[in-house]
């Protein structure tokens, strides 16, 4: 969407109406990602049946660490008055068994809550009151098919990103599944993605831009008590918060300093889980699948830094060559990072599985997994990534990730090699 917006206002576009045909092309995008994950339906379970269980929790994982838990451990740091007694409260409810009365989650958003606005950490703005109370009233759903009509070029347009963001979508509903089975409760591949399909389009065509997912966190949600009811009465909350306009007035009166810790714990969670429900042995495995989540956050913040010190905007352009050999001076070599950011999920999950064969010295089959990783990148599926001026984006395409995708091979070559000693000359 942003891509979308920097081009309209480039060629004069208002930003408000640049911001709108970015908003109709995040409809587009949405409605592709539906239909990859409702096509994904059909394969979803075959893959779950060939991927190793440390391979799916374990790119969770990373994810969960990252981009879930670390931004809101950081936060609780960075303002302690307020954050680590909601913290402490979510600690000894859910790890240490201790019942306060009322449920664990709540009193430690009201506690979260009363120490934000009691210590001055959030303070009363008129203003911000006002402009929260503005959107209130009655919004009747609408369609936008011709909105999505209107900008339907940037399918083909955007193709390149709509695609492996559809992948990643579907291979990350189903790494939710196998960590939902792993807590004790199987659901069926097929119905799953194709609700999640459905929805995504349905989304689309009523004006979200955001696609639809399976629950991440599973274990954290079922671990609070959470049944199925839980999902209608999210869905029926927020439905009233959306459609009475009332949504802007709770982000108002509860910061979000009042219920990170919920999401923290279930960054935990999350990660406690990818060790304890799969085989010892594999924890290895874990490690290293949770590895490219890791770095993809540390691209991340590298790239945040960048522009808090005013590099990466249209004026002050990344420059590849100059950024590379300065990260470099401090060991640090950032354009791997930001190959690992690229296709993380994919990336992290073919890593763990070809980790789970060696360790389970099934040479042959870690070959296979390798000669699927080198498939993928040199589609730019994984790792390939080219410089714009303000970010580092994927690049698909033929041949797009060609050196990963021989490192690859070669390795796989390598691991077949090991077959053919340890097996007494028999690869397979």
């Amino acid at each position: 969407m942003l891509p979308v917006k920097l081009d309209a206002i480039s060629q004069g576009v208002a930003p408000s109406q640049a911001a709108e045909i970015a908003w109709q092309a995040g409809l587009v995008a949405c409605l592709g990602s539906g239909l990859i994950e409702l096509v994904g339906a059909w394969i979803g379970h075959r893959l779950r049946q060939v991927a190793p269980r440390a391979a799916m929790l374990s790119t969770l994982s990373g994810i969960a660490l990252t981009f879930i838990a670390i931004g809101f451990f950081l936060r609780t740091f960075a303002n302690p008055i307020v954050g680590l007694v909601p913290l402490g409260v979510i600690l000894l409810t859910y790890f240490g068994r201790v019942n306060f009365g009322i449920p664990g989650g709540l009193l430690s958003v009201v506690l979260g809550m009363a120490l934000a606005w009691g210590t001055g950490l959030v303070q009363w703005d008129s203003e911000l009151f006002a402009q929260a109370m503005q959107p209130l009233g009655f919004y009747v759903p609408k369609l936008w098919i011709g909105a999505i009509w209107e900008q339907g070029s940037v399918l083909g347009r955007y193709f390149s990103i709509i695609l492996p963001m559809g992948l990643f979508n579907l291979v990350g509903s189903l790494q939710n599944l196998e960590s939902a089975e792993a807590a004790g409760d199987c659901y069926p591949t097929a119905p799953c993605l194709a609700a999640n399909g459905i929805g995504t389009l349905v989304a689309a065509v009523c004006g979200s831009c955001f696609p639809t997912t399976i629950y991440i966190g599973h274990p954290g949600w079922k671990e609070m008590g959470a049944r199925i009811g839980y999902s209608w009465l999210n869905g029926l909350v927020m439905g009233i918060f959306c459609l009475s306009g009332t949504l802007g007035l709770i982000t108002y009166l509860v910061p979000i300093d009042a219920g990170m810790a919920i999401v923290l714990w279930i960054g935990i969670v999350i990660v406690a889980q990818s060790f304890t429900a799969t085989p010892a042995a594999h924890a290895p495995a874990v490690v290293m699948g949770v590895l490219p989540g890791i770095a993809a956050w540390g691209a991340l913040i590298a790239k945040n830094s960048l522009r808090v010190a005013g590099v990466g905007t249209p004026e002050q352009p990344f420059e590849p060559e100059v950024l590379v050999a300065n990260f470099k001076l401090s060991d640090t070599f950032i354009e791997g990072a930001f190959a690992l950011e690229q296709g993380v999920i994919l990336s992290a999950m073919m890593l763990a599985a070809i980790t789970v064969y060696i360790i389970e010295q099934k040479f042959g089959l870690a070959a296979l997994w390798a000669v699927g990783a080198a498939i993928l990148a040199w589609m730019g599926l994984i790792h390939s990534f080219a410089w714009i001026p303000t970010d580092t984006v994927v690049e698909l395409g033929w041949g797009a990730g060609a050196e990963w995708a021989i490192g690859y091979l070669m390795m796989a070559i390598l691991f077949l090699f090991a077959a053919w000693l340890n097996n007494g000359h028999q690869i397979l």
